[in-house]
């Protein structure tokens, strides 16, 4: 049970890691490879802010996403913009070379030394029946499960989100419709970054950190969203937790050496039954 909790916390962050992952694939068509970039900005904004200014960890959040929403919007609008009808290999290079360029600053300004963000309540544990289980891990999960409540209520009950689902689902008849493609980029992807900024802050709370933690965290979105679906949030939600369970029990029975190969190994198993993934949904 104690093992099945664990990957459940540990699934919930892989979930908010790769719910805006999905979204900018999903609706642009973009594999975006600056996303694990994103998620390190956002872990550094909150470490500091809490190192420099003594501001609880919980409290940086919607600084982190403030923060990597404008940086994505930046850079969409005026880099990714220009060539995001290119063919995917192009997308492709250029995020990766984003991504080179975020890691690299970030590296000559902060070094590459490990970090931790631990304010005193850092320790703090409580019981439910035989379980013992840290404060600061169920507050995370209860934070990623009201972030996706609300994210869920924005994509399918406002204007801006049923113009994102429609963008997605049919390009020109959004066109037609009035939809403004280009601002509706630039947002999704502004949300991705945000998202991806936030889920940074939360990993900071839990994992040390250092200036190129992004790789791991964008082969994290990469699983997540080939084994739930694209675009939305029920998808890399349940990829996100199923990675979370099986790194959990893989480290139980196999040790922490065989943690990510047994999720890689999940994916292929799941691909070739499930080829659209777990939920059934076209990739684009």
């Amino acid at each position: 049970m104690e093992v099945l909790v664990e990957g459940l916390l540990v699934g919930a962050v892989y979930a908010m890691v790769a719910l805006g992952f999905s979204l900018v694939w999903g609706v642009m068509n973009v594999i975006n490879l600056a996303h694990g970039s994103f998620v390190m900005i956002g872990a550094f904004v909150t470490f500091w802010l809490f190192r420099l200014y003594g501001v609880d960890p919980f409290v940086t959040l919607p600084v982190s996403f403030v923060v990597g929403g404008v940086l994505g919007y930046v850079i969409q609008k005026f880099i990714i913009n220009r060539i995001v009808r290119a063919p995917p290999f192009m997308t492709l290079i250029l995020t990766y070379g984003i991504s080179i360029i975020l890691v690299n600053a970030a590296l000559i300004l902060w070094t590459a030394d490990y970090r931790a963000v631990t304010p005193s309540y850092a320790d703090t544990t409580f019981t439910i029946g035989p379980l013992l289980i840290p404060y600061m891990k169920m507050s995370v999960l209860t934070i990623v499960i009201v972030l996706t409540v609300i994210f869920s209520y924005i994509l399918n009950h406002t204007r801006l989100g049923r113009s994102i689902r429609a963008t997605r689902m049919d390009l020109e008849a959004a066109r037609l419709m009035g939809v403004n493609v280009a601002n509706i980029y630039a947002l999704t992807f502004a949300i991705g970054a945000g998202l991806a900024a936030l889920a940074g802050s939360l990993i900071s709370m839990l994992y040390p950190i250092t200036p190129v933690m992004g790789d791991h965290y964008i082969g994290i979105a990469f699983v997540a969203c080939a084994l739930g679906g694209l675009g939305g949030v029920r998808g890399a939600l349940i990829g996100g937790v199923l990675i979370g369970i099986i790194e959990a029990f893989s480290v139980w029975i196999f040790g922490v050496e065989f943690q990510q190969a047994v999720a890689y190994i999940a994916l292929v198993l799941v691909l070739i039954l499930l080829p659209r993934g777990i939920l059934g949904q076209e990739y684009y």
